[in-house]
């Protein structure tokens, strides 16, 4: 691929539903913010949905013909991701084991690439999980902005057919989420197609 078509191809942007619990919430709330990712310019937009991947925690450098499989779900997926946006609960006072190992297994596929956070829970709202996310992507070398999106109570926060009862503030929050990120993901590619990355 040439630097002209990099820099003019739209950003794939992997939206990575952390929780696989059972009764979980988050394809709720990865439904409303992928509507906002898909009507956004810059972005084509992938669902990564840990619920449907098996990652074990114990890391392998030779893993066996199983879970080579289910890294052959979500890898090329997150190499080809100009951007990733993680939906994560709030599991005592962090985040989702599904997502640390889906972190873990993976190295250069988050290198130099932006991120950001949909969170969700109690009073709250995730935040105390985006913290620590942000500490564990600062070592991949990933790129975690600013702009943030968090719904406290969350379970009353939509209807029962997953519409939000008060749209206005979150809506405003994930255009500018989206925004803040698109402009992190063009700088970055673009720096890139310039300059390999010395990681």
């Amino acid at each position: 691929m040439d630097t002209t078509d990099t820099i003019t191809r739209p950003l794939q942007l992997a939206v990575i539903v952390a929780s696989n619990r059972e009764g979980r919430f988050g394809h709720i709330v990865t439904d409303w913010f992928a509507g906002h990712a898909g009507a956004h310019q810059d972005f084509a937009t992938r669902v990564i949905d840990l619920a449907e991947v098996d990652l074990p925690t114990a890391l392998s450098r030779d893993p066996g013909a199983a879970v080579r499989a289910e890294l052959a779900k979500v890898g090329p997926v997150l190499a080809e991701a100009d951007a990733f946006v993680v939906v994560t609960p709030e599991y005592n006072h962090s985040f989702p084991a599904s997502l640390k190992a889906l972190i873990d297994w993976h190295f250069t596929e988050w290198q130099a690439k932006p991120a950001a956070f949909v969170s969700y829970g109690g009073i709250s709202g995730g935040l105390r999980a985006v913290e620590q996310l942000r500490q564990v992507f600062a070592e991949m070398h990933t790129t975690t902005i600013r702009e943030t999106v968090s719904f406290a109570g969350v379970h009353g926060s939509f209807t029962e057919d997953g519409t939000l009862k008060d749209p206005e503030i979150p809506d405003a929050a994930a255009i500018r989420l989206l925004d803040q990120l698109a402009w992190w993901a063009h700088a970055l590619r673009d720096a890139k197609a310039v300059r390999p990355y010395a990681g």
